[in-house]
Order: C-alpha cells, then sequence, then structure tokens
C-alpha cells in the first residue's frame, strides 16, 4: 500500500480540465500520493472556454475521476476544499461565494497560518488583457495552445526512451523578453495587492509560472499549473512553504542541459 505523503495545505491552479493539454492523469497520480487537511484549487481548474468551444464531448472520464478524488479525500482526511474561480472558470461567478459541505466556492480568500496572512487569488484580475479584453485574451489563447502542441510532440520521443516530461513551452517563454518582463511586473502588481490587504504573503496562479520568493517583507507564491510545469504549493507542519514538482517532470535546473539538447535561438 503506497503511503501518502502528508502536508495541511496544499495549493493547485490552473488545471485546465477539458482541454487536451491538461495532464489530468498526473495531478490524479499526485493527489492520491498525498493527504492534506486544506486543498485550495485557485482558479482555471476546469477549462470553460474551450468547454463552450467544443460542448460536453471535450470533458473525459478522467476529468470526473480527478473530482471523484478529491471527494475521497474529503470522505477520508476530511479535507476541506477552497475552490477560488479564475478567468478560464469564470462561470463560477454566479455561484461564489457558496458552502457547501467541506467546499467553500469564492472569488478571492484569506489563508491564516502561523500567524501568517495570506491573500489567495487566482491572479486574472490585474491581467488587464483577460478582464477588458477577452476576445484578445482568447485569440492569444489560440497561440499558446500551438506552443502546448510543441511541447506534445516534442515529449512523445522522450517518453518513450523513458525521460521525464520537459516544458519546452516554458523553454521557449522563458527566452522571450516580453514574457520575462510580464511575469516580473505581474509579481509586483500581486505583491503591491498583498499590501493593500495588509497581508503578509500572496498565493496566486495563473501565469504558469511556480515561484517561491519574497518582495521584501511580502511572501509571493505562485503554484504553477498541470499543463506545462506540473507543480503544487505545499506547507509542511511548520509552516515553510515549497513548491513540489510532480516525479515525471524535469525542473527548471535541468533546462540549460535540455536547450541545448534541442538547440534553442537564444
Amino acid at each position: 500500500m503506497q503511503l501518502r505523503t502528508y502536508y495541511p495545505t496544499v495549493v493547485l491552479s490552473d488545471i485546465h480540465l477539458g482541454t487536451l493539454h491538461s495532464k489530468t492523469e498526473e495531478v490524479s497520480n499526485f493527489l492520491k500520493s498525498i493527504n492534506c487537511d486544506t486543498l485550495i484549487l485557485n482558479g482555471d481548474i476546469i477549462d470553460g472556454w474551450h468547454l463552450q468551444k467544443g460542448g460536453l464531448n471535450k470533458w473525459k472520464a478522467k476529468h470526473t475521476q480527478f473530482f471523484k478524488i478529491i471527494m475521497k479525500m474529503m470522505e477520508n482526511f476530511n479535507t476541506e476544499v477552497i475552490y477560488v474561480r479564475g478567468n478560464h472558470d469564470d462561470f463560477l461567478d454566479n455561484l461564489a461565494p457558496i458552502t457547501l459541505c467541506n467546499i467553500q466556492i469564492v472569488k478571492d480568500y484569506i489563508y491564516v497560518s502561523h500567524g501568517k496572512r495570506y491573500y489567495v487569488t487566482h491572479g486574472d484580475v490585474f491581467d488587464t488583457v483577460t478582464t477588458k479584453m477577452k476576445w484578445l485574451a482568447k485569440l492569444g489563447d489560440v497561440g499558446y495552445s500551438c506552443l502546448l502542441w510543441l511541447n506534445k510532440i516534442y515529449n512523445a520521443p522522450r517518453m518513450r526512451q523513458g525521460k521525464p516530461y520537459y516544458s519546452l513551452s516554458q523553454s521557449i517563454k522563458n527566452k522571450v523578453k516580453s514574457a520575462v518582463s510580464y511575469i516580473s511586473d505581474f509579481e509586483k502588481e500581486l505583491v503591491a495587492l498583498a499590501r493593500i490587504k495588509h497581508c503578509d504573503g500572496i498565493i496566486c496562479g495563473h501565469i504558469h509560472h511556480p515561484a517561491n520568493t519574497y518582495y521584501e517583507e511580502i511572501h509571493y507564491l505562485n503554484s504553477g499549473d498541470w499543463v506545462e510545469t506540473l507543480s503544487a504549493l505545499v506547507e509542511d507542519e511548520e509552516g515553510h512553504w515549497s513548491v513540489r514538482y510532480y516525479e515525471g517532470a524535469l525542473i527548471n535546473e535541468n533546462q540549460n542541459e535540455i536547450d541545448e539538447e534541442i538547440n534553442i535561438a537564444s
């Protein structure tokens, strides 16, 4: 019997259930390997944008299985689930805020642990393209989908060779100055929001870029995603946070080696 790793709190975001690129089996396997008191689903868990395009035929049994695993966690470990809406699952605006048994559906959330307050938000509130010009955001989503197809093509032979998953799209984005600048600006805006909320830190997602860092006194945490990086935020019993990557994924330390292998132009 597999032993589960215990964390008081786990944060997942940007799973994008309903899309071809969602690593649903991987995130389900991750959940099967842990138990936690609090599970924060920080937006874009369900990709309503893609489901609107193709209807329910894009919703697979593995997507339903993901929620069945969470329900088992609630039953077996009394896990409390906080579902924060994102921009791709903004259909939840019609429900939030609502509490059903151990599940809360909210637009944002204040998480308190070990005397520290963290403001939990998906992060799209500061993405003016997403909030003010949704049609343009969806156009950009098409280009992003093309990058994810590159991931699939590149990783297929790697998997056959027994090599771990590697996010080619992340590597490309990390070399584009405008993308790097956007990430930096995003982080600074979210840190400013934490200060306004009188919080010690911010927990977000949205940009598919996991992080655990400080901007002066503000703790900035980003859970990453389960489309590119296959990452989650976990908190230990002393209140220390870390980014945990799925065992079958490469992390950033290996990026230079892979970049040389595929000869990406800088």
